[in-house]
C-alpha cells in the first residue's frame, strides 16, 4: 500500500461491526495499520445491553435462504451474503476465539457465560493482540477523498487512510448521515424499527404483566400480522409478536404516525374455530360456569376480564348466555381492539430501517460502487432484522466480507 497515509484502514464506529471488521482485516493481513474511531466514550455499547445484558450473538438458523427471511429490509442482499459468512461461521469464529455459544429454545444464541461482557472482552483482547489503535470521543464530521487516500476530519483533528470502513450503526435522524451523503451516497430515510405499541385507551392496563404465548396481532386495514407471544404492559402491548410486527410494518406505521388500531386474537385460532368452540360448550356443557373456566389456555385473569367485558355475569352458565353475549365474547377473543397512539423505543437497543442504499454497494466486497476504498458494514446500511440475534448476524456477515476485501490489497 502507498505509505503516504497514516493508516491503511480507519474504521468509523466502535460497535459490533466495527470491531469484527477491524479484527478480521488485521488477522487476514497483520501488516495493516488499523485505527477504530468511536464518537462516544463507550465502546460496543449495543453489545453490552443486547439481550438483557447477555448479548444475543446470532440465531440458530444455518440455511442462508431461511435466515434471510427474518430481515424486513435487505433480505435479498443478505441472502447472497450469508452464503459467504453464515450463522454457523459466526459460531465457529467465536469458538476459535475462546467464546462458546449456547442455543435457547426459541433459537436465540448467547455466550455460555450469559454475560455480554464476554463478547466485549473477546473483541478488546483480539484488537489489542492485533495492534489495533482505538480512539473514543472521536466523532467524524467529514470525509474527503484526496487521492491516493482519504482524509477523515474530526472537530479538532484529522487522519488519513487508504481505506475506510463505515460501521456507525443506525441513526434515528437523517442529518446524522450528512457526512456520508456528502460522499454522494444515497441515504434511505431512517425510521424506527423494533418497538412496542402504546395503547391510548389503556383499557387493558389492569392486566399488566399478562402474557399469551400463541396470540396473533394485526394492524387493522393492512396485510401486516404476526403470531407469537403478546404481553400486556402498563403502556400497551409488547412481546415478541408485537416487536416483530413493528419491524415488518415499520414503514406503514411511520406513515400512519403510529396512530392505528391493533387487533389481538388471543386464541391464535380462526374466528370460525372460536365460534364453534363456544357454541359447542353452550350446547354440550350448558351447566358449566363461563367465567370460572378459561378456554384456549388463556390466563385466568385475561379470561375473566374478557367475559366481564362481554357483559357476562360471574355466576352465569353457558345455558343462560345470550347470543349477543357470546358474539361479543367471540369478538373480544378473536379481535380485541387496541387504539394505538405512539410507540416505545428502547434507546440503548434501538434499531432503524434506512441508511446507505444497497444499490450503491458491491455485494462481493461491501465496497462502495461510487468511491473505491470506501466500505460499509452493519446497520449503517439499509438493513434490519427481527429480534433474536438477526441484526448482529448481519453485522458479522457484512463486516467479515468487507474485511476480507480490505485485507487483500
Amino acid at each position: 500500500m502507498n505509505v503516504s497515509a497514516e493508516y491503511d484502514l480507519i474504521v468509523i464506529g466502535g460497535g459490533a461491526a466495527g470491531f469484527f471488521g477491524a479484527i478480521h482485516a488485521s488477522t487476514r493481513n497483520p501488516n495493516l495499520r488499523v485505527l477504530i474511531l468511536e464518537k462516544s466514550t463507550r465502546l460496543l455499547a449495543k453489545v453490552k445491553v443486547s439481550g438483557g445484558g447477555r448479548c444475543n450473538v446470532t440465531h440458530h438458523c444455518f440455511e442462508p435462504a431461511a435466515l434471510s427471511t427474518h430481515y424486513p429490509r435487505g433480505q435479498k442482499e443478505l441472502k447472497k451474503l450469508f452464503y459467504q459468512f453464515s450463522a454457523a461461521d459466526t459460531i465457529s469464529w467465536f469458538e476459535q476465539h475462546g467464546v462458546k455459544l449456547k442455543t435457547e429454545a426459541d433459537g436465540r444464541m448467547f455466550p455460555q457465560s450469559n454475560n455480554s461482557q464476554t463478547i466485549i472482552d473477546c473483541f478488546l483482547r483480539e484488537a489489542e493482540k492485533s495492534g489495533i489503535e482505538i480512539k473514543t470521543s472521536s466523532e467524524v464530521i467529514q470525509v474527503n477523498k484526496l487521492a491516493p487516500y482519504f482524509e477523515i476530519k474530526l472537530k479538532d483533528k484529522r487522519y488519513t487512510a487508504h481505506k475506510i470502513l463505515i460501521t456507525t450503526g443506525g441513526y434515528n435522524k437523517s442529518e446524522n448521515y450528512n457526512w456520508i451523503a456528502q460522499l454522494n451516497h444515497t441515504i434511505v430515510t431512517p425510521i424506527p424499527s423494533l418497538f412496542t405499541f402504546n395503547d391510548s385507551a389503556r383499557a387493558f392496563t389492569s392486566l399488566m404483566g399478562v402474557a399469551v404465548a400463541g396470540a396473533e396481532i394485526k394492524i387493522a386495514g393492512t396485510r401486516f400480522s404476526q403470531q407469537g407471544p403478546v404481553l400486556i404492559t402498563h403502556w400497551g402491548l409488547s412481546g415478541p409478536a408485537v416487536i416483530k410486527l413493528s419491524a415488518w410494518a415499520a414503514v406503514e406505521l411511520y406513515r400512519l404516525n403510529y396512530t392505528f388500531t391493533a387487533l389481538v386474537n388471543w386464541t391464535g385460532q380462526p374466528e370460525l374455530t372460536v365460534r364453534q368452540t363456544l357454541m359447542q360448550l353452550k350446547n354440550q356443557h350448558s351447566k358449566k360456569n363461563i367465567t370460572g373456566n378459561a378456554l384456549f389456555h388463556l390466563p385466568k385473569r385475561l379470561w375473566e376480564f374478557l367475559t366481564h367485558a362481554a357483559g357476562i355475569a360471574p355466576e352465569k352458565i353457558w345455558a343462560d348466555a345470550s347470543h349477543k353475549e357470546i358474539n361479543k365474547l367471540i369478538e373480544l377473543l378473536y379481535a380485541s381492539a387496541f387504539a394505538i397512539k405512539g410507540k416505545t423505543t428502547f434507546k440503548d437497543e434501538f434499531v432503524t430501517c434506512g441508511g446507505v442504499d444497497w444499490k450503491e454497494i458491491n455485494l462481493t466486497t461491501m465496497e462502495s460502487t461510487l468511491l473505491p476504498g470506501l466500505f460499509f458494514a452493519g446497520e449503517v446500511i439499509n438493513a434490519d432484522g427481527e429480534t433474536g440475534g438477526f441484526n448482529f448476524q448481519a453485522a458479522w456477515t457484512t463486516a467479515w466480507i468487507a474485511a476480507n476485501a480490505i485485507a487483500k490489497n
